[in-house]
C-alpha cells in the first residue's frame, strides 16, 4: 500500500472498450488501485477529472477526438499534480518523445505484464518514473547521444544551485525523493521542494522531464 494508506485514484483512457474492460477487470482486484472513470478518448479523460479526482490517468494514444499526447499536454496543464501514465502499442522515437515532452510520468507498451503495469501505477505515485524495457535503452541512448549540451541547456543548468544540480543528478539516475534525501540526508520535504524548484526553473512540468535532461546534458553519470 502506498504511504497515506489512501488508494489511488485512477482513470483508464482508451478507445477500444475490451482493452478498458480488461484493465478495469485487473485493477479492480489490486487494494492499491481504485478505477473511477473510464474514458475512450482524450476528450473524455479531460472532462472526467473535476468530478472523479484522479490521481493518475493510464493514456493510450493513438484515439479519436483528442489523442494521448493533447490530452496529456492539457492536463499537466490544467491539473499538474494528475499523473499520466502512458499504455500504448506504439514505440515509436516520435510517440515516445512527444509523450514525454508532453509530461507523461511514464511510457509502457501493453504487452506489459499485469504485476508490472501494477508496479509501476504504485511506483509512479511514490515519484519514480517508468519507462518501459523495451524502449527505455533507445530513449536514453538518443538523448544521451545528441550533441554537446546546446547553449540554452547550459544556461539552464547554470540558473541551478550546486544542491539542485546535485538533486538533478539523483533524479537523472531514477531515484525517489526518499531515496534522493537518505542520500544526502534531507528531510523528505525539503527533497520536494528542491525538486519543485528544479521543475521550476528548467521549465518542466515532472521529474521524468528532469532526469531525461539530466542524462541529456551528461550530469546522471556517477561522478
Amino acid at each position: 500500500m502506498i504511504e497515506n494508506e489512501q488508494k489511488i485514484r485512477l482513470i483508464i483512457c482508451d478507445d477500444q472498450t475490451i482493452v478498458c474492460e480488461g484493465l478495469s477487470a485487473i485493477l479492480t482486484s489490486v487494494p492499491e488501485v481504485k478505477v473511477v472513470g473510464i474514458a475512450h478518448n482524450g476528450r473524455e479523460a479531460i472532462n472526467l477529472i473535476p468530478d472523479t479526482r484522479p490521481d493518475l490517468i493510464l493514456m493510450d494514444l493513438k484515439m479519436p477526438v483528442m489523442n494521448g499526447i493533447q490530452a496529456t499536454k492539457i492536463i499537466k496543464e490544467k491539473y499538474p499534480t494528475v499523473a499520466v501514465l502512458v499504455l500504448t502499442t506504439y514505440d515509436s522515437d516520435e510517440w515516445v518523445i512527444d509523450a514525454i515532452r508532453s509530461g507523461a510520468a511514464g511510457y509502457l507498451l501493453k504487452d506489459t505484464p499485469g504485476e508490472d503495469l501494477i508496479r509501476a501505477i504504485v511506483d509512479t505515485m511514490r515519484g519514480r518514473s517508468h519507462i518501459d524495457p523495451q524502449i527505455a535503452g533507445k530513449l536514453l541512448n538518443m538523448v544521451a547521444h545528441q550533441p554537446n549540451p546546446s547553449t540554452s541547456d547550459r544556461q539552464l543548468l547554470n540558473s541551478l544551485s550546486d544542491r539542485e544540480r546535485e538533486i538533478l543528478q539523483l533524479l537523472g539516475r531514477g531515484l525517489t525523493n526518499s531515496e534522493i534525501a537518505k542520500i544526502l540526508f534531507l528531510s523528505e520535504g525539503t527533497t520536494k521542494n528542491y525538486v519543485s524548484a528544479i521543475l521550476s526553473k528548467l521549465n518542466f512540468v515532472d521529474r521524468t522531464q528532469a532526469a531525461l535532461f539530466a542524462v541529456k546534458v551528461g550530469l546522471s553519470k556517477s561522478e
